[in-house]
C-alpha cells in the first residue's frame, strides 16, 4: 500500500468529523471516495495528505508515519488538487504549472532544464501545451482544472489526491477530467459526487457516512440498491451498462 490510514479520527471542537477510519490506496489504482455532503470526505483527504493531524490513529506513507516525513519530501511525493483553488492574479498557464516545481527547488536555486522538462511533460499530459501563454482569467472551468492537475503533475508525484475535481464542470469536462486522472501512471484518491462516474472510472470505492467508512471494495461489491437507500437516501436500480460493461445506476422518480 502507499497512503494508508489506520483507525484515524479527527474532530472540529466537540464535533467528530472523521470517525475511526481505516483506508488504503493501492499502488497505481484509482480509489474513489463517495458520500453525502458533510460525510467527512474533504477532511479525510486533508488527513491523508498530512495537512491535518489526526486526534487518534495514524496515517502512513509506505509504512512511514506521515508526520515524520518532511514537508518538502512529502510535497515531492504527494500532490493535492483542491476543490476551489483559484486566483485573481494576472498569471498565465505556464506560471501556474511552474509552481509545481517548488518542492524540487531551494529559494536560491536556478531554474533548470529538468524543471522545464517536468513542466512541459505536465502540460502535454493535460493537453494544454498550446495554451501555455494564455491568462488564467480567460480559461474555462474545465481548462482551469486541467491546469491545476498539470501543476500537480509537475511535482512528479507518485500519489495524487483530488477533492471533487469535476465539481461545477459541464458533462464534457467532467468525463475528460476523470478519463485523464484514470490514465495517469500514479496512485490516485478522488472524492466524487457522481455515482455513475465513480462506477465507470474507479478501481475501488470507499463510501463515507457520518464520518465513518460504511463500505469499501470494487464498484461491483460496494454499490448496491440498499446502500444507495441507506446512505444517499435515494431509490435506484443498478445494472451493467450495455455500452461499457460497468455498473450503471438508474435513479427512480
Amino acid at each position: 500500500m502507499t497512503i494508508k490510514a489506520d483507525r484515524i479520527s479527527w474532530a472540529a471542537g466537540k464535533t467528530v468529523i472523521v470517525d475511526d477510519v481505516s483506508i488504503a490506496a493501492e499502488p497505481g489504482k484509482m480509489l474513489g471516495l463517495l458520500g453525502p455532503n458533510g460525510s467527512g470526505k474533504s477532511s479525510l483527504l486533508r488527513l491523508l495528505v498530512g495537512l491535518r493531524k489526526p486526534d487518534s490513529g495514524k496515517v502512513t506513507l509506505d509504512g512511514e508515519p506521515i508526520g515524520q516525513v518532511s514537508r518538502r519530501r512529502l510535497a515531492r511525493r504527494v500532490a493535492l488538487v483542491e476543490q476551489h483553488a483559484t486566483t485573481d492574479a494576472s498569471v498565465t498557464v505556464l506560471d501556474v504549472v511552474r509552481l509545481g516545481r517548488t518542492p524540487h527547488r531551494s529559494a536560491l536555486s536556478p531554474w533548470t532544464s529538468a524543471d522545464d522538462a517536468a513542466v512541459e511533460a505536465a502540460l502535454d499530459r493535460v493537453g494544454l501545451a498550446a495554451r501555455r501563454g494564455q491568462y488564467w482569467q480567460t480559461l474555462s472551468g474545465g481548462e482551469r482544472q486541467r491546469v491545476h492537475i498539470a501543476r500537480a503533475l509537475a511535482q512528479m508525484p507518485s500519489e495524487i489526491v483530488l477533492d471533487e475535481p469535476t465539481n461545477h464542470l459541464d458533462i464534457q469536462h467532467q468525463i475528460d477530467i476523470l478519463r485523464l486522472v484514470n490514465a495517469l501512471p500514479v496512485t490516485s484518491i478522488v472524492a466524487l459526487h457522481d455515482l455513475n462516474h465513480a462506477a465507470m472510472f474507479c478501481d475501488r470505492l470507499a463510501v463515507m457516512d457520518k464520518g465513518r467508512i460504511v463500505a469499501e471494495g470494487t464498484p461491483e461489491a460496494v454499490l448496491s440498491e440498499q446502500l444507495l437507500r441507506d446512505v444517499f437516501r435515494i431509490e435506484a436500480r443498478i445494472e451493467p451498462s450495455p455500452y461499457h460493461g460497468k455498473l450503471h445506476i438508474h435513479y427512480l422518480l
